[in-house]
């Protein structure tokens, strides 16, 4: 692939491989999400702890992960993070057929999360140096989709597969998964753009600045996301709900369909932009099912979240790439979006206590706040010049 020339569509074919490799990973996260809490409780007789220990171990790893492989992305290339990190996810998943212990479970899901984290990485930063400049949040918006359909499919493949008891069924055909991530990634074109000999000897940076307010950003509206993954469930109930699960199914139709139809959003309302009106409608969800308290206003609110959510990301990062030259943007990419383990994180640390002192619905009324603190960091960030012309279009 010529380095100096960009095609101006985003369905190019590296485009389109790009996505089936976050796709494949994706499936094999989708799937251990939903079987491994059966197999630490019921064959391990973990207990509730246990399940969370094993269910979260991989967020640290994930957390700190993401910056470093930024950085290997910078000075080794992008495709080396798909490849490689694929067959580090593929090797420590079909290893959970050896696990026997909770430790030695929590030891495999570690490297799991560092070979997730490379595959993420290196597939998003291919998507933005692909991607032509003014249509590169439009690229991102429909890049999400291989990450959504993959944690929307692979819990029913997992449970499908699953039966009774088949867990090494599972955890094979999930590394199968990571492995045709793996041979995806060898297909790819390599997309980092030369280095000049200064740029060779210079240091890359691990956290890069030019992701921390974009990344803030990120993680106060995973804050206010984090309540409704944590405790719709519970409030539905109190609603008189039987649970949560048309909520989240509306909400990922929403998302979905958002990321499809407004998929140019970014680009045209220029990324600040659209990323404060997604802040506005993130919060307004939020509010939405914390002061309505009915089905109707739970179901109400999750339209208005979803809407901003699926515009909020895509929008961010596009601000986040933008501000920083191109031998520099898998840094960016690896900083940016370890703000969203950051983001889910502080949520997991602080909304068990907000319950507690203020019920479910006032959790969703604390959680709005997340994101308005966000609208107003979002009016600090500095706009480079060239997202300035697009804001201004």
């Amino acid at each position: 692939m010529d380095r100096s020339v960009q095609p101006e569509r985003v369905l190019t074919k590296p485009f389109v491989l790009t996505v089936l490799a976050e796709f494949a990973t994706c499936m094999s996260i989708g799937m251990l999400l939903v079987i491994l809490p059966v197999y630490a409780n019921d064959e391990l007789g973990v207990g509730s702890f246990g399940v969370a220990l094993v269910i979260g171990a991989v967020s640290p790893m994930i957390l700190v992960s993401q910056p470093i492989a930024g950085r290997i992305g910078d000075r080794k290339g992008r495709r080396i993070l798909i490849v490689a990190g694929a067959l580090i996810a593929a090797a420590s998943v079909a290893a959970y057929a050896l696990a026997s212990s909770l430790a030695l479970l929590i030891a495999f899901r570690l490297f799991t999360g560092l070979g997730e984290a490379m595959v993420l990485v290196g597939a998003a930063t291919l998507v933005t140096d692909i991607a032509p400049e003014h249509r590169r949040g439009e690229a991102l918006s429909l890049y999400s989709l291989g990450l959504w359909g993959g944690l929307a499919l692979g819990p029913l493949l997992g449970e499908l597969v699953l039966g009774t008891d088949r867990f090494v069924w599972v955890w094979l055909l999930a590394a199968g998964f990571c492995l045709a991530s793996a041979a995806i990634g060898t297909l790819l074109p390599e997309t980092s753009p030369e280095r000049t000999h200064d740029e060779e000897a210079a240091r890359t940076r691990i956290i890069h600045p030019a992701a921390v307010g974009p990344g803030l950003v990120l993680a106060l509206t995973v804050f206010g996301f984090a309540g409704l993954g944590t405790f719709a469930a519970l409030y539905a109930r109190e609603l008189g709900l039987d649970g949560a699960g048309t909520v989240f199914l509306v909400f990922s139709i929403v998302v979905v369909a958002t990321r499809i139809v407004a998929r140019q959003a970014p680009d045209r309302l220029g990324p600040k932009r659209a990323s404060g009106t997604a802040l506005l409608l993130i919060s307004a969800g939020l509010l939405t099912i914390g002061f309505w308290n009915t089905p109707a206003g739970l179901y109400a609110g999750t339209v208005v979240l979803a809407f901003g959510q699926a515009l909020a990301f895509p929008a961010l990062m596009t601000l986040a790439v933008n501000s920083a030259p191109a031998t520099e943007r898998s840094s960016v990419v690896g900083t940016f979006t370890a703000f969203t383990e950051l983001g889910f994180a502080i949520g997991a640390l602080t909304l068990g206590a907000i319950a507690s002192a203020v019920g479910y619905d006032g959790v969703f009324v604390v959680c709005a706040v997340g994101p308005l603190l966000g609208a107003l960091l979002l009016v600090r960030i500095v706009v480079p010049r060239a997202i300035v012309a697009i804001d201004a279009a």
